[in-house]
């Protein structure tokens, strides 16, 4: 994946050891034409790209100096999917939506990087409890995170993602900063997110430090700190994995901790 992004901003593959430095990524910027960004919607409320579009004091200088937007709903006028450097994919796809299908795995052929962008595509989020029988599409029944279905290189949960998370997400790919999206990168091929893996993952492992970070960052008030420790209400949980994501003990690098103290 390190290279990939790295093949992404026209710089040779180098040891992780070897991360360029400010003037190598200064002058890539200056030399590579600006990145050419997609966004593809497939099963969900459009809730992600209105945190792209709709936040224009945030988000005007990424949408219309860094990047060229050549592909979206609404956001271009496109009708065939054109060679991008980055596809944002929002939603989770139907498997019984043969459209979806297609847009997705054209979008993987055509993408250089694709993102799961917000939870449904990354985790499946509240879809996850979809069963059928809508008025509109009553066959449409099953729904899975992107990465069930193609390699996904890296992850913007939330539900919505903030815009601050969404510019600093594409900033870090253009700019190639491995470590802050190292974590994201990491939630690429991990679909099963939510209260229940903190709980098994952190809590339970002995991990917690009680800083409620995870009840902060919930964004249906799903969780409560208890004697310190975070409390799920399962009903308010949509597994969205925004609270496993924000807690600073679900990821721990040791290779590149280990690295740093030359051991």
């Amino acid at each position: 994946m390190l290279a990939r992004i790295k093949e992404f901003l026209g710089m040779e593959a180098k040891p992780t050891e070897e991360v360029a430095s400010e003037q190598e990524v200064e002058k890539v910027a200056e030399e590579k034409p600006k990145p050419r960004i997609g966004y593809i919607h497939l099963s969900g409320c459009t809730g992600d790209v209105m945190s792209l579009s709709e936040n224009y004091d945030i988000l005007a200088p990424l949408l219309t100096e860094m990047v060229d937007v050549v592909y979206g709903q609404t956001l271009a006028d496109v009708w065939d999917m054109p060679e991008m450097d980055l596809a944002l994919v929002e939603g989770s796809v139907c498997l019984q939506d043969e459209h979806s299908i297609k847009e997705l795995m054209e979008a993987r052929e055509k993408a250089g990087l694709v993102v799961a962008f917000g939870s449904c595509a990354a985790t499946g989020c509240f879809t996850r409890y979809s069963r059928g029988g809508q008025q509109a599409q009553p066959n449409h029944e099953s729904f899975v995170p992107i990465a069930d279905l193609v390699k996904v290189d890296c992850a913007i949960p939330g539900c919505p993602p903030s815009p601050e998370i969404i510019a600093k997400t594409v900033v870090a790919v253009i700019n190639g900063d491995m470590d802050y999206l190292q974590p994201m990168i990491d939630l690429a091929g991990y679909t099963e997110a939510g209260g229940s893996d903190l709980q098994n993952k952190v809590v339970n492992q002995a991990l917690c430090i009680g800083c409620g970070t995870c009840a902060m960052s919930c964004q249906t008030r799903a969780l409560d700190m208890t004697n310190g420790r975070p409390e799920l209400n399962e009903d308010r949980c949509v597994k969205c994995g925004v609270c496993y994501v924000q807690c600073p003990r679900s990821w721990w690098p040791a290779d590149r901790i280990n690295m740093d103290l030359g051991l």
